[in-house]
């Protein structure tokens, strides 16, 4: 009888045992979980915080380019106007040769002129947003090509689809930060870029033939930096292969919605 007792209290004993070890299990389970979710809250409010951050910049650059743009076109745009109506004028009272000098002075500024006009579309995104993606690359390349910076060709490929507005003004950015960094620093002489529209997907490949860089030294570029930020924004794939005199090839995925 005292042996069976014994054997129950025994059996009591690791019935209890088991129950605070499962108990302990479940509770260490649990409070891993809870953890690992305001873990992951946390970094996910942080992600939105930083996303946020980075839109107003955007935001407010721009508005800042918006802003340069306005007068560009409308006062230095206007003063430009003002002194090709005056040439004009003089170029009435002067001797043939001194019109015609007049005349080179006359297309000089006149140039100068349609320049700047170009210019100021390129930097508001809601003249972007009016034109389409395809179009302002178009207008930034033919820009490139009279002011003799390098020769640039655009392929498209497939049907072109609708992008979100708000979209294209971020791709648009990304490719002009590359547009700026080869004018910059590449010295190339050849740039093209290719717009491939798939069934899911934007693809943008641009090529440029210059210099190149060595991708270990400049891994913290703040150009390289932006790009991929920007991309980061509207979901987009950005890659950037370079190697020393062999040029810099960007491709960007943008998904289709």
């Amino acid at each position: 009888m005292l042996e069976k007792e014994q054997i129950l209290l025994i059996v009591y004993f690791i019935v209890i045992i088991l129950f605070f070890v499962i108990f302990g299990i479940v509770f260490f389970v649990a409070f891993q979980r809870r953890k690992n979710k305001l873990i992951f809250d946390k970094l996910k409010a942080e992600q939105r915080y930083e996303d946020e951050i980075f839109k107003s910049k955007i935001e407010i650059q721009e508005q800042t380019l918006k802003n340069v743009s306005w007068e560009l076109h409308d006062n230095i745009g206007q003063l430009l106007s003002t002194a090709v109506m005056h040439i004009n004028i003089m170029g009435t009272s002067l001797e043939d040769k001194a019109s015609e000098s007049l005349q080179d002075v006359r297309k000089l500024v006149g140039d100068s002129l349609q320049e700047i006009r170009n210019l100021s579309k390129t930097l508001n995104h809601e003249v972007i947003q009016n034109i389409g993606l395809e179009q302002s690359i178009k207008v930034e390349l033919k820009r490139f090509e009279k002011l003799n910076f390098l020769t640039p060709t655009l392929t498209v490929k497939g049907e072109e689809v609708y992008v979100d507005p708000k979209d294209e003004i971020i791709l648009y950015r990304i490719i002009q930060e590359f547009f700026s960094n080869t004018i910059k620093h590449a010295e190339a002489s050849k740039l093209d870029v290719i717009l491939d529209y798939q069934s899911k997907s934007l693809n943008i490949t641009i090529q440029d033939n210059g210099v190149g860089y060595d991708m270990k030294s400049v891994q913290a570029n703040s150009g390289l930096l932006n790009m991929e930020s920007r991309a980061s924004l509207v979901n987009a794939k950005l890659d950037c292969v370079s190697s020393v005199n062999k040029g810099v090839r960007l491709t960007l995925s943008y998904p289709l919605k």
